[in-house]
């Protein structure tokens, strides 16, 4: 009755009643049929202040779902600062990767996240970490990405943070030859500097 509670109110974003079952003994590490524990549930739907009383309870940002997920992995999907800042203090694993093999920082470049890119990058992660595609984040921006700025801001941070414009792709692509490509012109001109 408690894990039902716990895992329903945490992906409803209800504070209160989470403070209620984490009070009254709910297993933080229980599971729904996808086996997304409460943080997770709340990472996903950026219920930050329901994140910030689970890691501060002791919920573990490293769970992984069936999926391959984890809280801390979900937020470089969601872009989330404020759940990236809150997940912190619980000293998630930055190394942890999703299905495709990617940090969360590479799905965060994929999807335009600029202030999250930001952000993460002073945490340590490897900017130049490849997926199992075969792609950095830098890649990623590049290649999903549509040249817009945004795109041109993370491709900025990346190179500032110390990602590398040679790192080619698993066909021998690099970043440059693939902005070109895509016509891509001022992210193009950035690399040639870089």
């Amino acid at each position: 009755m408690l894990t039902g509670q716990l895992l329903t109110a945490a992906a409803a974003g209800d504070t209160t009643a989470v403070r209620e079952a984490v009070t009254e003994g709910a297993d933080l590490e229980a599971r729904d049929s996808q086996q997304r524990t409460a943080l997770l549930l709340a990472s996903a739907a950026d219920h930050v202040e329901v994140a910030e009383l689970l890691v501060a309870a002791g919920a573990d940002p490293n769970a992984l779902d069936a999926q391959h997920d984890t809280p801390w992995l979900v937020t470089g999907v969601t872009g989330s600062v404020a759940m990236m800042r809150a997940l912190l203090p619980a000293r998630p694993d930055l190394t942890i990767t999703n299905r495709y093999g990617g940090v969360s920082l590479i799905p965060a470049c994929e999807r335009g996240h600029v202030d999250y890119v930001r952000e993460v990058l002073k945490t340590g992660i490897d900017v130049n970490h490849v997926n199992n595609l075969g792609w950095t984040g830098l890649l990623e921006a590049v290649i999903l990405g549509d040249g817009s700025g945004p795109y041109l801001e993370i491709v900025r941070l990346l190179l500032a943070a110390g990602a590398d414009p040679d790192l080619a792709d698993s066909n021998g692509v690099t970043a440059l030859q693939h902005a070109e490509q895509k016509g891509q012109r001022d992210i193009a001109e950035i690399l040639r500097r870089a």
